[in-house]
């Protein structure tokens, strides 16, 4: 490899003009993409957390709730009190319950996106044959 070979790399490499076969970004949609998918992350982080590590996690509670309402267990069997003050095994239930109910209708929601994104694939490709 000599210098010329090197030096036209190089010029090719740090070129200014643009492609036209290249495709354009714009940075505002680059800087959209990254809010937003911080802010899906952050989202899921909050639904995750708040759904199985908060107050001890909707699963710490399953069992005790089913407990006082299939058996004789009262609430006060598991520390409860009253609401603001003292609820025993039933810390922070209202986040938990908030973060299932947010989590199923996510599910369900994406679940009807890809369903039905599939079937616009099996019609394009009817369509195309």
């Amino acid at each position: 490899m000599n210098l010329k070979n090197i030096l036209n790399y190089l010029d090719k490499v740090f070129d200014d003009t643009e492609n036209p076969e290249e495709p354009k970004y714009d940075p505002v949609h680059v800087g959209g993409m990254i809010v937003l998918s911080l802010l899906g992350i952050s989202v899921l982080f909050w639904l995750l957390w708040s759904l199985l590590v908060f107050g001890g996690g909707i699963q710490a509670k399953v069992v005790p709730f089913l407990k006082i309402v299939f058996t004789s267990a009262t609430a006060a069997d598991f520390g409860y009190v009253g609401y603001p003050f003292e609820m025993g095994v039933f810390e922070g239930w209202p986040t938990n319950v908030i973060a299932l109910v947010i989590s199923i209708v996510l599910f369900v929601m994406i679940t009807k996106i890809i369903y039905k994104g599939g079937k616009n694939e099996d019609k394009l490709q009817q369509e195309a044959k």
